[in-house]
């Protein structure tokens, strides 16, 4: 798959959810009403290195990663255990090699916030990441509702791709 069916997929699939583009990346925003600021995302799409985040080998052509925030039971069904924080100098020591195209893996920066990462899916790895999308969608909505409730006075939270 491509970057752009991949965001088809999301954005027609989801309910309430709109693309945003910064910083050369993608971000799936769950906004229902859009009368409120952009705060809950649960997907994203990388297309390129950066000097925060250069670990995927991005710069390779047609390579992308998409990331996707899931529940904690989700990432240990997976991936086991969270691992520690990365340091300033590198990304989190999951042992996974982070240029590894289409197989599922922690997110290299933001695994131990629930974050898993796949480098240009095909097809068949997709279908597998279709219920992961749908659960942190189930997981925006849910996170929306309780900002909602509070008066949409703080932000997510939530790590970006």
């Amino acid at each position: 798959m491509d970057e752009a069916s991949v965001a088809d997929y999301i954005t027609s699939t989801f309910d309430g959810v709109h693309a945003v583009d910064a910083w050369g990346d993608t971000f799936f925003f769950y906004n229902p009403d859009r009368t409120q600021e952009d705060k809950v995302y649960f997907a994203t799409i990388k297309s390129s290195d950066d000097e925060y985040d250069n670990v995927s080998g991005l710069s390779r052509p047609s390579v992308f990663r998409l990331n996707v925030g899931v529940g904690k039971a989700a990432y240990r069904s997976l991936l086991g255990r969270e691992p520690a924080r990365p340091g300033t100098d590198g990304p989190a020591d999951t042992g996974h090699d982070f240029t590894a195209l289409d197989q599922v893996m922690p997110h290299p920066v933001y695994a131990r916030a629930h974050w898993i990462c796949v480098l240009s899916p095909s097809a068949a790895t997709f279908e597998t990441l279709r219920p992961l999308l749908a659960e942190a969608y189930g997981l925006a909505v849910a996170r929306y509702a309780k900002l909602e409730a509070r008066g949409s006075a703080s932000t997510s939270g939530e790590a970006d791709g």
